[in-house]
């Protein structure tokens, strides 16, 4: 069932996803990271805006940001693919475990609050954002990843924690497998493969999550905008290169720390959110 959204209510609506879809073009280009951490808190503004239901307002801004990310993971592990520095056997190996983490994150979806994923959100956003801001990559456990199942329960959380907070699990991934040894540009082509193995699968999941839930917005399915995915996805793809010409010239470093400062803020914003709305 959907909400009753006025014409007006329509273009502005559009006008917000425009806007959210550049800004998550232009500062996944500034920042060279995944547009989920930046798409999630744009669409809140802007589904908060037309009236969605604080119910279901977080749920349908996971389900449309993973749907976008579909077009846009499946090409940069297409990229990183030809040039051969994807490790297959790797990223095989972990897949089945990375796909039952979404499944189980779309199940939580289903039955948890909003609250509670603005909870995990923040919570999750907050501890990357402090990785990013004093992470080193010279921190090191060992000179080769676990034989162990070790490998396969930390994708299997980063596949969890990547659903519930609408993001590809690169940033997850690269960490982990830099602990054990991993060089960056390996680590950042095989990573880029969970993209896929988490938006199509947790897209599908937020359809199933939401199917028939009431206060939805015009041209949804399930906890999925038809209407934003449509949207976001040309713009995003627009305006990635302005942020990426103004990224050059700017010390990796600091761009890092910029991005945990944007990250830590949202973070704090899903805080007052899940807090006191």
């Amino acid at each position: 069932m959907d909400i009753g959204v006025s014409t007006q209510g329509l273009v502005l609506l559009a006008l917000a996803l425009i806007a959210s879809g550049f800004a998550m073009g232009f500062l996944a280009g500034l920042f060279g990271i995944g547009g989920g951490a930046i798409l999630v808190p744009a669409l809140y503004e802007a589904f908060r805006a037309i009236g969605v239901d604080h119910s279901i307002l977080m749920h349908l801004c996971l389900g449309t940001s993973l749907a976008v990310m579909i077009p846009t993971t499946m090409t940069s592990f297409r990229s990183h693919s030809e040039r051969g520095t994807v490790d297959r056997a790797f990223l095989h190996r972990i897949a089945p475990w990375i796909v039952a983490g979404v499944v189980i994150g779309a199940v939580i979806a289903r039955v948890a609050p909003s609250r509670t994923l603005q909870w995990i959100w923040a919570f999750c956003g907050a501890c990357l954002a402090l990785k990013m801001a004093f992470g080193r990559d010279d921190w090191k456990i060992a000179d080769e990843v676990p034989r162990s199942y070790v490998t396969e329960v930390v994708a299997l959380l980063i596949g969890l924690v990547s659903t519930l907070m609408s993001v590809g699990g690169a940033s997850f991934m690269v960490a982990f497998l830099a602990l054990y040894g991993r060089q960056l540009l390996p680590s950042i082509s095989t990573s880029s493969g969970l993209g896929p193995l988490i938006a199509i699968p947790g897209a599908i999941g937020f359809i199933w999550a939401g199917w028939g839930a009431p206060g939805l917005p015009p041209f949804s399915v399930g906890f999925v905008s038809l209407m934003g995915a449509a949207l976001i996805v040309p713009v995003s793809v627009y305006a990635a290169p302005i942020g990426v010409r103004m990224a050059h010239g700017l010390p990796k470093q600091k761009l890092e720390f910029a991005f945990a400062v944007f990250l830590g803020l949202m973070s704090l914003r899903f805080f007052i959110a899940a807090a006191f709305e």
